[in-house]
């Protein structure tokens, strides 16, 4: 069986910086604006069943999920544990508001291996839509990777991840998560 690690630009950006550089465009993106507040992730407390739409050797496959999510600490921090039974898969997201940078964190441990992704993907939340950038050195030279939360109501939400290979101009999305809330 394939291994999935959910957050895979984090994972990949975890072990290596980007040694060539990003243009410039690209390296002001992953310094968002200063606008995270306390309870950004809030929408996301809660019981959820998943779908998953994962590209895996040039072709889509699709899988349920599951998460529980809790806010703590006053809104500045949401921890997630995630489960793919079908894929015999489990892992923590753990989100992370610097209250004085009024910018997110979003780490992830991968419950094989339960070690927490450093640095992260870093972003806020902007007219309704949270983008978390981080870079790296994928197989081809440096990378962005993105995940994004969108599509957010009172019972669902949707979380997608992807690479760019060219500075953020366009992105490879290969993970897409829809979120329905249970009960």
């Amino acid at each position: 069986m394939t291994r999935i690690d959910r957050r895979t630009a984090i994972a990949l950006s975890a072990g290596a910086l980007v040694s060539s550089p990003i243009p410039a465009a690209a390296s002001a993106a992953i310094h968002p604006a200063p606008v995270g507040k306390p309870g950004d992730f809030d929408f996301l407390t809660g019981e959820w069943r998943i779908h998953n739409r994962f590209r895996e050797g040039g072709k889509w496959i699709e899988f349920p999920g599951e998460a529980t999510v809790v806010s703590i600490l006053g809104g500045i921090a949401s921890v997630e544990e995630l489960r793919i039974p079908a894929r015999g898969f489990s892992g923590m997201g753990l989100r992370l508001l610097d209250v004085e940078k009024k910018i997110w964190s979003d780490h992830w441990v991968n419950a094989r291996s339960g070690v927490v992704a450093v640095p992260g993907q870093r972003g806020v939340f902007e007219d309704g839509v949270g983008t978390f950038l981080s870079e790296g050195e994928g197989a081809k030279g440096p990378e962005l990777y993105r995940g994004v939360w969108d599509r957010i109501t009172p019972t669902s939400c949707r979380w997608f991840q992807g690479a760019s290979r060219d500075g953020g101009k366009t992105w490879d999305d290969g993970w897409f998560m829809d979120w329905t809330r249970v009960g």
